[in-house]
């Protein structure tokens, strides 16, 4: 089972770094990527696909986490011979309506086996106890990250547990400039790049609050600023973007997360779900 996940792994490490890759590397990467790529493929004809030396090769795997090439042959090769390699395909005109549903459905699923693949365990208990402890939690999100933000908010309501959501960078940071220790903010963003939530995370970090990031990318402004990270991952497409799968597994990361945090107090968060389904229950039509 380790070895499976570390396959998985390999995929969302690429992805994760590619941002901070320069032409040159990343013209290596779609080499790799866009080219028949198996434990046959030599270091020379990497290097001539990608127009590039066989010493840059080298230096890229390594940049990427790799021993050398041997060792990114044999993971990229591994990788690829997984079930889900098999599952990302790019939507077409000339698709039948099957055929959109199905891909569409299957890059999700491939996003959620690569994030689960991804997601360090101490970090996630981490996550899970600074969240049932804190006295404040913030969540903050712009644009589709704001609507995770919201569906958080919603499930940890059902229990009992009360978040404030901005959506706006003006009320993002004056909320966080009133956070203090023993407080939270949950900052939501796929590219970790978006300057309001980066900009808010970073003041409340200033007011002594714990700072949980959940986003697409490890290297990214925001992850490097927050005290938690918690990574989703998901192959990028044309028609519909890298978000989209992406925005899938960080709702099932959370999703996982308000199940830890209901589960330690099971009987706390049961009588909460009970009193707020009651309060709704007259809203539903027989």
């Amino acid at each position: 089972m380790a070895d499976a996940a570390h396959a998985y792994a390999v995929g969302a490490r690429i992805r994760m770094i590619r941002p901070t890759l320069t032409p040159l590397e990343t013209r290596i990467i779609d080499a790799v990527i866009n080219q028949p790529f198996d434990r046959g493929t030599s270091l020379r004809q990497v290097s001539q696909d990608a127009s590039v030396s066989q010493a840059m090769v080298v230096k890229t795997a390594k940049k990427l986490g790799f021993d050398g090439f041997r060792d990114f042959r044999e993971q990229i090769s591994q990788y690829n011979g997984l079930p889900s390699a098999a599952l990302h395909q790019e939507i077409a005109p000339h698709d039948r309506a099957s055929d959109v549903l199905s891909k569409v459905f299957n890059t999700a699923i491939q996003a959620l086996q690569e994030t689960l693949a991804i997601i360090d365990i101490p970090t996630f208990e981490t996550v899970v106890d600074v969240i049932t402890r804190a006295r404040q939690r913030d969540l903050y999100g712009i644009g589709g990250s704001a609507q995770i933000a919201r569906d958080v908010a919603h499930k940890f309501l059902r229990i009992g547990l009360r978040c404030a959501i901005h959506d706006d960078c003006h009320m993002m940071l004056m909320s966080a400039s009133l956070l203090g220790p023993g407080d939270v903010a949950i900052v939501f963003s796929h590219s970790g790049r978006t300057s309001a939530v980066i900009d808010a995370a970073r003041q409340a970090r200033d007011c002594g609050a714990a700072t949980i990031a959940i986003t697409n990318f490890a290297h990214s402004p925001l992850a490097d600023l927050a005290d938690l990270v918690l990574c989703s991952t998901a192959r990028g497409s044309p028609l519909l973007g890298e978000n989209a799968a992406a925005r899938v597994a960080q709702l099932n990361i959370m999703d996982a997360v308000f199940a830890a945090v209901a589960q330690k107090d099971y009987d706390g968060a049961e009588h909460s779900l009970q009193r707020t389904t009651m309060a709704i229950s007259a809203k539903r039509r027989r």
